[in-house]
């Protein structure tokens, strides 16, 4: 019997390759008579940036549904903080002391993929953003615990590639900061933040605002390294001020070690979306 989800029309794979094998003549050669979705010009035109962000969507979402994933644990932080082994390298001493994050972001990401592996390895999957620093170290505790592990690289202008700690199959790259911003927050279970400096305050706080307004259902959400957090951010000052309320202090905690950040995950209480801003 027929495959009921079976199209009856040919294949784009088919069409592609055929299109590939018609004689070579000026109409063929213009790039008017390439297959657009086979077109990378086309594609690339500001007119496409649409279909460009539907992709991005959907091709990890529909990989990481066809891997089985169902949920992950988030962890961001700075990318120049290096492993205490290579702490020398440090362009400061600042960066050389928080080498010690590096440890505990990896050993996290062990403990945790230990868990995940109770499922299958299809919850609580660790997720970076693929890059070096506290991400390497996410990734790389995943391999200490013999399981996998997502990257979600950014094209930056600057030379950059995955870490090798990655598992392969489930390494993507973007284009859109916003779409990787979503594949971030799409399946969290729970989101830690290490130490880090532009590109780590702006997940942290983008995150922290979806919790806020009540778009994004309550996680656990944890800072390590409350000393680090406690010298760059005045959080008092913001309540004090009525910037935030005081319950906003409430949507995250201050975490140092990976066996606290463990504990709290697995004592966490869950609460409900928010549902109105408190002081507004």
């Amino acid at each position: 019997m027929k495959d009921h989800r079976e199209s009856p029309f040919r294949d784009a794979h088919t069409d592609r390759e055929a299109a590939k094998s018609a004689p070579d003549t000026p109409q063929t050669r213009s790039p008017a008579y390439a297959l657009a979705f086979a077109d990378e010009e086309f594609m690339c035109r500001d007119e496409l940036r649409p279909v460009r962000l539907q992709l991005e969507l959907l091709k990890p979402e529909m990989m990481l549904d066809e891997q089985g994933i169902e949920s992950t644990i988030v962890m961001f932080g700075g990318a120049r903080i290096p492993e205490p082994a290579k702490k020398d390298t440090a362009r400061t001493k600042t960066l050389a002391d928080l080498s010690s994050f590096y440890d505990e972001a990896r050993e996290f990401s062990r403990l945790m993929t230990l868990k995940s592996t109770e499922s299958g390895g299809k919850e609580n999957v660790i997720v970076t953003g693929g890059g070096p620093g506290v991400m390497e170290a996410g990734n790389r505790g995943a391999v200490d615990a013999g399981g996998a592990s997502i990257g979600l690289n950014i094209v930056l202008p600057f030379e950059q590639a995955p870490n090798e700690y990655v598992t392969p199959d489930l390494c993507f790259n973007f284009h859109y900061f916003a779409i990787r911003k979503m594949h971030f927050l799409m399946r969290a279970r729970a989101i830690t933040v290490f130490p880090g400096g532009f590109g780590t305050l702006d997940e942290l706080f983008e995150a922290l605002t979806l919790i806020q307004t009540g778009r994004m259902q309550r996680v656990p959400f944890l800072l390590f390294g409350k000393a680090f957090w406690d010298g760059i951010i005045n959080w008092d000052v913001l309540a004090d001020a009525g910037t935030i309320s005081a319950e906003d202090l409430d949507l995250f905690r201050f975490v140092d070690t990976a066996a606290e950040a463990m504990e709290l995950i697995e004592n966490w209480e869950p609460g409900a979306r928010r549902d109105e801003i408190p002081g507004r």
